[in-house]
């Protein structure tokens, strides 16, 4: 993720806007995200068999959000590549991952500095619907391709019997962050009062 925003820099510097910064960034963004499914499956696997904790399942959530945008949207979308809304929850997510991995690797060499557990549980505030505004933005600008196209429709008749619309399950994706981002983002704050609290009591009782 640290290489993703060096070549946002970069890529700004050398061309003095930030349209279309997407491809200089493309390859990474792919590999990066789609090596976090590794990441969900341990994660879940982590607690089977036995019952997956809520947390677990909205994480899971997130990650298969952000790899069905980097590949069943932008990738697949080639017309909205050059939204801003692209570079809207690319930033928030760069930003948001070499945050979250400080905050594991820290904590495994049981040295986190505060700075890094402050960012963990309060840039999230801003980061979070940044990303989702990008995400919601990015496959609302890519409907009226999808529906032009007939990108992964199936139509009627064909001989397994069985249709599908990808323009209509686009619509229902988005109508699925309703009830799913809250949670994340009510957790999350949850998660901040009681660790940083906790922090702060901590260092009083010093």
């Amino acid at each position: 993720w640290l290489v993703i925003a060096v070549g946002l820099v970069r890529a700004y510097l050398a061309k003095g806007s930030y349209h279309s910064l997407y491809y200089s960034i493309e390859k990474p963004l792919k590999f990066f995200q789609t090596g976090a499914l590794l990441e969900g499956y341990l994660l879940i696997a982590k607690y089977l068999p036995g019952i997956v904790p809520s947390s677990v399942v909205l994480t899971a959530f997130q990650v298969m959000s952000r790899v069905f945008l980097t590949w069943a949207v932008t990738h697949s979308v080639k017309e909205v590549q050059t939204e801003d809304s692209v570079l809207l929850f690319v930033v928030a997510w760069t930003i948001t991952e070499i945050i979250r991995y400080s905050f594991y690797t820290f904590s495994l060499l049981n040295h986190l500095p505060y700075l890094i557990k402050w960012a963990r549980y309060t840039l999230f505030i801003v980061l979070y619907p940044m990303g989702v505004s990008g995400e919601l933005l990015t496959i609302y600008a890519a409907l009226p391709f999808v529906r032009q196209s007939g990108l992964y429709s199936i139509s009627l008749p064909n001989k397994y019997n069985f249709s599908f619309d990808y323009y209509t399950f686009l619509i229902l994706v988005m109508i699925s962050y309703i009830p799913l981002f809250p949670q994340l983002y009510f957790h999350m704050l949850h998660q901040r009062r009681k660790v940083l609290s906790h922090t702060e009591e901590h260092k009083k009782s010093e």
